[in-house]
């Protein structure tokens, strides 16, 4: 007897929603609805149950009407959820209580479900995908899975370096296991999307022998990466800081002009032999590769820009790159042209010229920003050359005209005033001992019998530099062996 109105009601079950749904759609359609609805409910009791909460209790004194008294107690803070909230039985407004709880309720719910974050994912995705679909075809599209086993799950022993929004791994992929070095962006910053896009649209167009080719791209819920191919001679930072080395380490004068003139080109290139004019606005020694040869070859792209055109400027809101190498006009006031990376490069040749770092908070006073301790000694000519060279190199009647060349291209580079600063193609005659065409400078570059810069404005624009000096040296001492340090 008990089983009969089970059985009733199973019958009722049968007959209303499937026997006459037929007949009745409407009548369907508004069970499906009542079910949708019920669902949606229950969710939402989940979600409200589980809400993150903040609570913040003291032993404060509730007495005097129930008006909290100033108290000298610290606070605790803990976590708990919805359900454990309603389940305390907190009586702080009873007055006759000695001690009460002030509890502070933070909401920490960030109000997005994971099916909407899952779905807003895609929707990232499906735009990255039509944004680069016109140079897609070009490029090998890897899966997730063979970037993990490219990577060995992403080891730490494969970590090549580290940026700001991204991660380099050293990898091998496809039948033949070529090396390759995989550039992980930070799924979860919002950037992440922008710079992946702009990275991967620059690079993909750049096909020269002194930069790092991209080969492959990977877009994924799980992140998005970009393929390039490896070089593995290391990076120039390494060579020319790298804490592990001893004194034959160093490389030698021939390999550090012969990086300079690859460099150059490397240059010369991104500014005027492709489209539109290319600016790295990041060069440094830790995005300098060489190979076994000592060739060197241009990388990282993260900050690479479009500019109308060379020598045509342009203001960018937020100031990003690396403090040492950052031209003033540049750190100032947000002002990038193709004169922006040639000073960049300047500081790079005097890094070659003098082994020093850019910046080296524990040098002596006057000594820690390269550009200006190097400046005064190359004003006073060529007598001063074995003070700027580096210690571990010896000026020869055979490389003696290359170093004179590399200083004098330096100190035309770090020229304070942008329009006064030769372009790379200038640059290049400079370190070859041609002679540049100058006939739209204002001042000539300096001749063999004096090796500086024409920086006429020195003394203008001294406080400025120095206040570039205190801002860049702002948190070096904790961070100064990061190779990929950004200010935002």
């Amino acid at each position: 007897m008990p089983s009969k109105p089970k059985t009733q009601k199973f019958k009722q079950k049968m007959v209303w929603e499937y026997g006459f749904a037929c007949f009745l759609p409407n009548c369907s359609s508004a069970i499906e609805n009542e079910k949708r609805e019920r669902d949606l409910k229950r969710r939402n009791q989940n979600l409200e149950h589980n809400k993150a909460w903040l609570l913040a209790e003291s032993g404060a004194d509730l007495s005097n009407n129930g008006e909290p008294q100033s108290v000298h107690s610290s606070f605790r803070f803990s976590f708990c959820s919805q359900v454990e909230l309603e389940s305390m039985n907190l009586n702080s407004t009873s007055s006759s209580s000695s001690s009460g709880a002030t509890v502070l309720m933070v909401n920490l719910d960030n109000g997005v479900s994971e099916t909407r974050s899952q779905e807003l994912k895609w929707r990232i995705i499906e735009s990255l995908e039509r944004s680069i679909s016109p140079v897609a075809h070009a490029l090998v599209r890897f899966s997730y899975g063979e970037i993990l086993s490219a990577t060995r799950n992403f080891s730490k022993g494969r970590v090549l370096g580290r940026g700001a929004l991204s991660c380099v791994f050293r990898g091998r992929v496809g039948f033949l296991r070529t090396s390759v070095a995989i550039k992980r962006l930070d799924k979860e910053d919002k950037e992440s999307p922008k710079a992946f896009f702009r990275e991967l649209i620059i690079a993909s167009s750049l096909h020269n022998r002194n930069v790092v080719p991209l080969l492959g791209f990977c877009i994924d819920p799980e992140g998005l990466f970009l393929v390039y191919k490896y070089v593995s001679g290391g990076s120039l930072e390494h060579h020319l800081h790298g804490k592990k080395r001893g004194v034959f380490s160093r490389l030698p004068w021939s390999a550090r002009y012969k990086v300079a003139v690859g460099i150059a080109e490397a240059i010369a290139y991104l500014h005027n032999g492709t489209e539109r004019c290319v600016v790295h606005r990041d060069i440094k020694p830790s995005n300098i590769l060489l190979s076994s040869r000592k060739s060197a070859k241009l990388c990282d792209f993260g900050l690479a820009s479009w500019t109308p055109a060379p020598s045509v400027p342009f203001l960018c809101k937020t100031v990003k790159g690396t403090f040492g190498y950052l031209a003033p006009e540049y750190f100032q006031h947000g002002k990038v042209s193709n004169k922006t990376d040639v000073y960049a490069f300047g500081v790079v040749l005097l890094e070659l010229i003098t082994g020093r770092k850019p910046i080296e908070v524990k040098s002596s006073p006057g000594e820690e920003n390269l550009v200006l301790w190097a400046k005064p000694l190359m004003q006073q000519g060529n007598g001063t050359i074995v003070e700027l060279l580096d210690p571990c190199l010896k000026c020869t009647r055979r490389n003696s005209i290359q170093i004179q060349q590399m200083v004098q291209a330096a100190a035309a580079c770090v020229i304070s005033e942008d329009s006064q600063r030769p372009d790379i193609t200038d640059v290049i005659a400079i370190l070859r001992g041609q002679d540049p065409d100058l006939s739209d400078k204002k001042s000539a570059l300096p001749g063999n019998e004096c090796v500086i810069d024409c920086y006429s404005q020195l003394q203008q624009t001294k406080s400025e530099m120095r206040s570039h000096l205190a801002l860049a040296m702002l948190g070096v001492s904790e961070l100064e062996d990061d190779d990929y340090l950004y200010c935002r």
